[in-house]
This record gives structure tokens, C-alpha cells and sequence, in this order.
């Protein structure tokens, strides 16, 4: 039998071809002097240039490397949970394949998370990219996403990031929600910390964000909102608003009555327009907030599914 792995460190890919070698270089020279049993997680998300070919290469040149072939483009956050499923280390870090993160943090993540936290996410305090594109909208990005979720950290877009195995068993991703993992552990319970990475300029390839992203990132948050807020008691939000309604519907209607019985004509008042339409929607939101509790109950039986399809493994052959 092997031995049980320390780390797995989860790479996804797209189109990184030509800094995938340099990439493999640089973690094997800051993992392999320490102590630390580890796989390197490769995951190759259906790149059309030659990162499935050099995978395959260095997949017989290095016995540590995993690589995982998705069948099509399925996104950063599937790729980041294909890693995930696949990883076997006690601990997982997770980083770009750019070359901007620096693999020699690694150590350092490792030893604050060692220090009793679940969760450690890195900082970019000297970020190496165009300012107006980039930073500036990251900054507005980091303090929305703090002040709804309530997980205050400077740079939640970083992703070298280090999680203890326990804090990811229970979490799905989809949509573009792998930049709210801090958020989502955080609803599991988790401790989670803060440090300075190094960052550096892109060296080979472009930037794989354009502003269409920002509209898919606006919905997830609201998504891990929601989750925070209302996961196990959806009837609290939708209830709520059904009583509202429905208690505004009676008090209208009462009003209404009453005049009636005095004798006003009643017909042409907006007044009761809205009271028939308070009322109708209380009821809605009402029988949402049950169907929403019996969602939640479907949410937390449901079958694993995941959110991608694996074409290939490949692992590297390791000494006997």
C-alpha cells in the first residue's frame, strides 16, 4: 500500500501549453526538498492548443503528476472540482496555471494552516496587472463580496488558496462560485485566515477573464447570499414575505369592507385592486417558502452528480 498523501496540489487548465513545463518545474523545486508527500493535480479543461500533449509527456517524466483530461471547455469552477473529486492529499492547495501564483507560498500556506485554521487564502498585495482592466474593478469586486457574504478578505479572486480536506467533502460547485469558497466554508463552520503572496506578470499566453464574467459572478453572489442567509430555512425569507402580504391584504380588506358597509362604492378604488393582489402574492410566496423547505430536503439526499466528465487520467509512473 502507498503511503497517504500530505498534499495535493490542484491545477486547472486552459490553453496554458507553454507554461505548463516551467510551471511543473517550479512546484516540483519548491515541494520535492520538503517532507511533504504530494500529488500535483493537473486538470486539463479542454484546452484546444497542446496542453493535452505536453501533459502526456511530463506524465512520464514525473512521478508525482496527475493529470485529469476533461472532454470539453466546462469552465475554472468545474475544473477546480474535477481537482477536488480527484485529489487524494489530506490537504489541497489550489493555484492558477499561468505562472503568476508562485509555487514556493505554498510552504507558507501550509504552515499558517497548520496553525488551526481550515481554510488559508492568499493575499496579491503587490498584484502584477493592468491597473483600469483588473485591479480596480477586483478592489469594488473583494469589498462587495465582504460586506454580503461577511467573510472579509482583500483578494478573494486569488487563486492560491490552501483547504484542509474536510472543509471541500461537503461542497458543490457550479456556475462561477469556485472564487466564493471562502464564503461557502464559512457557512460550513471553517476558521479561515489571510496571507501575503508573491504575484507576478503573465509570462506566456492572455488573460482568460473578460467582462462577461462579471455578470455570472453578480448571480453567484446572490446565490451564496442566499446560501448564507436562508440555506436550511428558506420559509424564513419567502414566509415572511407572505405574511407581509397577506396580513397587508387583510387589513386592506377590511378597510374596504367596512366602507362598503357604510355605503361607499368600493368598484373603482385601487385600493382594492391591491388588496386582491397582496393577497394572491402572499399566498404565492407562502407556498414557495414550502416548496423552498422541501428543496432543501431534496438538496441535502440528492445523488452526487458532478458538474464535468473526465475523458482521461493520467498518472505518473512512480518508482518501485
Amino acid at each position: 500500500m502507498s503511503a497517504p498523501l500530505d498534499l495535493s496540489v490542484v491545477v486547472p487548465l486552459y490553453n496554458e501549453g507553454e507554461s505548463l513545463p516551467h510551471l511543473i518545474n517550479q512546484l516540483l523545486t519548491a515541494l520535492r526538498p520538503s517532507r511533504e508527500h504530494f500529488e500535483l493535480i493537473l486538470v486539463n479543461d479542454g484546452s484546444s492548443d497542446h496542453t493535452t500533449d505536453v501533459l502526456k509527456r511530463l506524465s512520464h517524466e514525473v512521478p508525482e503528476l496527475v493529470g485529469v483530461l476533461l472532454r470539453k471547455n466546462y469552465g475554472q469552477t468545474a475544473a477546480m472540482a474535477a481537482g477536488f473529486d480527484v485529489s487524494q492529499g489530506e490537504v489541497i492547495v489550489s493555484l492558477d496555471g499561468d505562472l503568476q501564483n508562485d509555487p514556493a507560498d505554498i510552504l507558507m500556506l501550509l504552515s499558517r494552516l497548520r496553525e488551526g485554521y481550515d481554510l488559508v487564502s492568499g493575499w496579491r498585495h503587490q498584484r502584477q496587472d493592468a491597473v483600469l482592466q483588473r485591479r480596480l474593478p477586483s478592489k469594488f469586486a473583494n469589498h462587495l463580496i465582504g460586506r454580503v457574504t461577511g467573510v472579509r478578505l482583500h483578494d478573494y479572486g486569488c487563486s492560491l488558496k490552501a483547504y484542509r480536506r474536510e472543509i471541500l467533502a461537503d461542497m458543490r460547485l457550479y456556475g462561477e462560485l469556485h472564487r466564493f469558497l471562502p464564503a461557502l466554508a464559512s457557512i460550513e463552520g471553517a476558521r479561515i485566515t489571510e496571507v501575503k503572496v508573491n504575484h507576478r506578470a503573465r509570462r506566456f499566453g492572455s488573460s482568460k477573464y473578460g467582462i462577461d464574467r462579471t455578470f455570472r459572478v453578480l448571480m453567484d453572489l446572490l446565490t451564496v447570499w442566499f446560501m448564507k442567509r436562508f440555506l436550511t430555512r428558506p420559509m424564513y425569507v419567502f414566509g415572511l414575505g407572505g405574511l407581509i402580504a397577506i396580513v397587508t391584504s387583510l387589513i386592506a380588506g377590511t378597510y374596504l369592507l367596512v366602507i362598503k358597509l357604510m355605503g361607499s362604492d368600493i368598484g373603482n378604488r385601487p385600493l382594492l385592486t391591491l388588496t386582491v393582489v397582496l393577497g394572491l402574492a402572499g399566498i404565492q410566496l407562502f407556498c414557495f417558502g414550502l416548496l423552498g423547505e422541501l428543496q432543501i430536503r431534496t438538496y441535502h439526499e440528492s445523488q452526487d452528480r458532478p458538474i464535468y466528465r473526465i475523458r482521461e487520467t493520467l498518472r505518473g509512473k512512480q518508482d518501485s
